[in-house]
């Protein structure tokens, strides 16, 4: 890349010094950090110049018609989300305060694409949300696609108030023990007064609307023998066992009655699921899936399934029966392969991906999948997955999957999307922003 293209290509952060992160300006060829940076899986087997150009194909990209700055897998942290919002070179943080952010004029041209798993155990999900709205409020395009921690909390939470069903009454147990941070977070800042567990049920009447029944044990390997496989079905029976016990633990060390976690519940419900509460645009915003020319973005991947759909229909398709699924047939969505999109992560037990899927999605002309979901601990990384191209974006910026990991301080990352015709990846856990241009590869 010439001075002049680099100099424009190439952000310039606005306001970094409020972050209290060091940000690259210096850019390398994505392919030289073949270590750290590129990966194939076991199906491609020439070098890797080959390999990707034959995956990137003959054809030129269509590149969208304006920059997309994508940032994924925030998981609570208000933080690393303002990090990466300077990262992109088009905010600018202008102080201390969280509402202190402005957006420049070729901000104002793009899009933001926040990739899934807003939600975690924190430390403040609730203040993240916030910072989004800010963002929003500032009249940013953003668009929220959903992750696996997103639409488990949901369906956990709307399971409340559905009929007895043993296809979905262990939903909200079945969330895990990362939702009981968010839970104590929304009591803490909505339900301190001296009444607020007036009118809430029993105890015995909390464990009845919150637990599955005993006879869910039972019930359930036979209501999902025709949807998910033997195995997955007696890992799930054997995983909800342990996240009751360690519910149990969790709400005892989060200092939470039943009944105040069950407040909780009906509180998250009404701040994001009643169409006037304070986040009920957080969900009002959301799809499964968006593509831009020829990128596919999404959170986790694609089965063959999808695939088919995707040569079929179309990625509006997918969005349209993601919105009816997730309401109308909790069980059925939960466990199919629209929920695989955000879940995946090309197990044994995962639904596969082959070769036959892939071309089928090359047909309509997705030469790339951008999505997170896959934690990496050197910023963005290009993977060759049964020929498809995926840039793999979770940088693991929250501060309790940083501090698991041995990654220090706030992290920062978003990968930009030119229409010039690059592909960046910032992280300020990789000295250089990755810089990928294929048509390196098809000269």
């Amino acid at each position: 890349m010439g001075k002049k293209n680099q100099k424009d290509m190439l952000p310039h952060y606005r306001g970094e010094k409020w972050t209290g992160i060091k940000l690259p300006t210096e850019s390398q060829h994505w392919l030289m950090g073949r270590g750290r940076s590129v990966k194939k899986d076991s199906y491609h087997s020439a070098a890797y110049y080959k390999e990707f150009g034959k995956a990137i194909g003959k054809q030129r990209w269509k590149w969208p018609k304006r920059s997309i700055y994508f940032i994924s897998d925030i998981h609570g942290d208000a933080d690393a989300f303002i990090a990466s919002l300077v990262a992109t070179g088009v905010v600018k943080k202008t102080g201390p305060r969280d509402k202190d952010i402005k957006l420049t004029r070729a901000g104002c041209r793009g899009r933001f694409l926040i990739g899934g798993d807003c939600f975690d155990k924190g430390p403040s999900t609730l203040r993240l949300l916030r910072v989004i709205k800010v963002l929003i409020d500032k009249h940013a395009d953003v668009m929220i696609l959903a992750g696996n921690h997103d639409i488990r909390m949901m369906l956990g939470i709307r399971s409340i108030n559905l009929d007895p069903d043993p296809r979905t009454d262990h939903f909200f147990i079945r969330m895990g023990r990362k939702m009981v941070p968010f839970l104590k977070e929304i009591n803490d800042q909505y339900l301190q007064g001296k009444d607020t567990l007036r009118g809430m049920p029993s105890t015995r009447q909390c464990q009845r609307l919150l637990y599955p029944p005993k006879s869910w044990f039972r019930e359930f390997p036979k209501l999902a023998t025709w949807t998910m496989p033997d195995p997955t079905i007696k890992k799930e029976v054997s995983k909800l066992r342990e996240k009751i016990a360690q519910f149990d633990e969790d709400i005892v060390k989060a200092n939470l009655s039943l009944r105040a976690v069950f407040a909780a519940a009906m509180k998250w419900q009404e701040l994001f699921l009643h169409p006037k509460g304070e986040f009920a645009w957080f969900y009002q915003r959301m799809r499964l899936c968006y593509r831009s020319g020829s990128f596919l973005f999404l959170h986790a991947g694609v089965d063959d399934r999808i695939a088919a759909t995707l040569n079929d229909k179309s990625w509006k398709y997918l969005n349209k029966r993601f919105r009816k699924l997730m309401f109308d047939n909790p069980f059925d969505f939960y466990y199919g392969p629209f929920a695989n999109i955000m879940r995946t992560k090309y197990r044994e037990v995962d639904m596969p991906l082959t070769r036959n899927g892939v071309n089928k999605i090359h047909r309509k002309g997705i030469r790339i999948i951008v999505h997170g979901h896959r934690n990496l601990v050197h910023g963005q990384r290009l993977m060759l997955r049964k020929g498809m191209l995926n840039v793999e974006c979770d940088t693991t910026l929250d501060r309790n999957s940083r501090k698991k990991e041995g990654l220090k301080g706030t992290g920062a990352a978003v990968t930009i999307i030119r229409p010039e015709g690059h592909i960046l990846g910032i992280s300020n856990d990789y000295p250089y922003i990755k810089e990928f241009d294929p048509t390196l590869l098809l000269e």
